[in-house]
């Protein structure tokens, strides 16, 4: 019992230091919410300058590596797109209802951030955890899948909605794949579609505390603050898997059971 309460609780620690990026720029958002003391300085351009210096000081203390920072980079301007077409007046899916000076369209720049964050999760966390899998699926594959994905992501507007069926291909494709996370002395496993849903969750509460925070707002938000819907989980864990498989192209896919049966054969 003891064994299983210490490692829940470093199960915690190293779940809380993996979102170290996240969970500042969203502490950002909630305090300014509640209290903003620059008047010549928009909370949005605040929050953009905010997460650049908590960038900067997450490589210059070795927090995150050069490549893991590049791959941050990309999701940024990837996220950055998305929100540029979501947000634009002929679609309107959601809004930024307060000024910026650092923005393109309708999108503070800060936005795309928010997506780094969870590339800046899944890129500690992997390492931090020691990540090894089982089945993982031919990267070629799970490629081609969050392209389709992102695609979707625009699409949708003009024509069906293929959100369930690349659901439903994602479920295929990684049925058969278990994640092997290190907490202290040996691996624990889980299936990794089970272990991409809590991240879901934790992303889509997060998410309706920033709506709280006034950072963005959906059109059901326009007169007061309601619980944002949860079919929202769905476009989460579809876009946490983007980048999840964007984390793949800088961290090795190691695979457990065949470093199990080279050391048995040694």
């Amino acid at each position: 019992m003891r064994t299983v309460l210490i490692e829940f609780w470093v199960f915690g620690l190293k779940q809380a230091w993996a979102c170290l990026f996240g969970g500042l720029l969203l502490a950002l958002m909630v305090a300014t919410q509640l209290y903003y003391p620059f008047e010549s300085l928009h909370r949005y351009d605040f929050l953009f300058l905010a997460a650049i210096v908590i960038q900067l000081l997450l490589l210059a203390f070795k927090l995150e590596s050069p490549k893991e920072a590049l791959v941050i980079v990309i999701f940024h301007l990837v996220a950055t797109l998305m929100e540029w077409f979501k947000t634009s007046d002929a679609i309107g899916s959601w809004q930024y209802p307060e000024e910026f000076f650092f923005g393109i369209g309708n999108v503070p720049l800060f936005a795309g951030f928010m997506y780094s964050a969870v590339g800046s999760y899944i890129a500690r966390v992997w390492r931090l955890f020691d990540f090894r899998f089982s089945h993982y699926p031919a990267r070629v594959w799970t490629l081609w899948l969050v392209a389709l994905i992102y695609m979707n992501f625009f699409t949708h507007h003009y024509t069906i909605d293929l959100r369930w069926m690349l659901l439903t291909i994602t479920a295929v494709l990684f049925w058969r794949t278990t994640i092997h996370f290190r907490i202290r002395k040996i691996h624990r496993r889980m299936p990794l579609l089970l272990g991409w849903f809590p991240v879901a969750l934790f992303i889509w509460i997060a998410e309706n505390l920033a709506t709280w925070g006034h950072i963005w707002i959906y059109p059901s938000q326009t007169n007061g603050w309601t619980l944002v819907s949860w079919e929202k989980l769905t476009a989460w864990y579809l876009l946490m898997l983007i980048s999840f498989v964007l984390v793949t192209l800088i961290h090795p896919l190691r695979d457990l059971d065949t470093q199990s049966s080279r050391q048995a054969s040694a």
